[in-house]
């Protein structure tokens, strides 16, 4: 299936006030053509609720809800139970953030999986608490100026590795994990598909380039994905039951210098820095793909 295959009818409606090259409303009103009507969405705290869930002016034509910021799992697992009680059949699919999956949801979410919940949790990662101001989280990369490791004479950004949170889901062992990039459409359309056809808990995370936090020219955020995903930053591979079973390698590797650039977060890195990204990069490449990179 491709992108033009999919259903006319959005269930995620044009209108809302995303900023301007947002990945995530791309994300998100593709997966709803793939999960149809029979689908309730579960938002915690994120940009998404902001531009999108703000009563009265909704963007969902399927039944919405939200609530806390660290309970979307919990909530997802809710909202199962209480439908399979009533006989119906209906897909549950919460959209979180990176911010209120790493860090604030992880417990929630680590129970929801550890459970095998018949859900669909979505990360859409775009590497910061982006809606209420760009405060780093466990999946800002390293170096990366946010405005709570802003990159002065003390500190040149932050100063930790992003945190493999696919991985960490993986160790789970759950039905299904799959990374996923709007850059790689084809890919990304077959991946929802196969989540929605596969029963217990599923775990999809999405690479969301954000120009008004990373600082780039919002016209590029396809640019952006496809790059992070050439130069290794980004990985694009399935697991079933913890193993990995298919796994995408770029045709192209290019270094992890030529993805930040353009990006003004990474503005200031020096050499030194850029080679321990670097550095980072091709150890995770190594570990996936079984070879250094060429």
């Amino acid at each position: 299936m491709n992108i033009k295959d999919l259903p006319e009818e959005s269930l995620f409606t044009p209108g809302h006030t995303a900023c301007a090259g947002c990945a995530a409303p791309a994300i998100v009103r593709n997966m709803m053509k793939i999960f149809g009507k029979d689908t309730i969405v579960y938002t915690p705290a994120n940009c998404l609720l902001v531009f999108s869930g703000t009563y009265p002016h909704l963007a969902w034509k399927v039944p919405y809800l939200h609530e806390a910021f660290e309970n979307t799992a919990a909530c997802l697992s809710g909202i199962a139970r209480a439908y399979k009680k009533k006989g119906k059949k209906v897909i549950a699919v919460g959209f979180a953030g990176d911010g209120g999956t790493y860090d604030i949801g992880i417990q929630a979410l680590s129970g929801a999986a550890e459970r095998n919940e018949d859900v669909i949790y979505v990360c859409y990662d775009n590497e910061a608490y982006m809606n209420t101001g760009i405060q780093r989280s466990g999946a800002t990369p390293y170096g990366a100026d946010t405005t709570t490791t802003p990159a002065g004479r003390k500190i040149l950004g932050k100063l930790e590795h992003k945190k493999d949170m696919a991985e960490i889901m993986r160790a789970h062992e759950v039905p299904y994990v799959a990374t996923m990039s709007i850059s790689h459409q084809k890919d990304f359309i077959e991946k929802t598909k196969k989540a929605k056809e596969i029963s217990g808990f599923r775990y999809l995370h999405v690479l969301s380039p954000c120009p008004t936090g990373w600082r780039f020219d919002p016209s590029k955020s396809i640019e952006m994905a496809r790059k992070a995903v050439e130069s290794g930053m980004w990985t694009l591979y399935e697991a079933e039951y913890g193993e990995i079973t298919n796994i995408y390698k770029p045709k192209k590797k290019i270094p992890v210098e030529e993805y930040i650039k353009g990006q003004g977060r990474f503005r200031h890195l020096t050499p030194e820095m850029i080679k321990a990204l670097q550095d980072w990069v091709d150890r995770k490449w190594k570990k996936l793909y079984g070879e250094l990179p060429q």
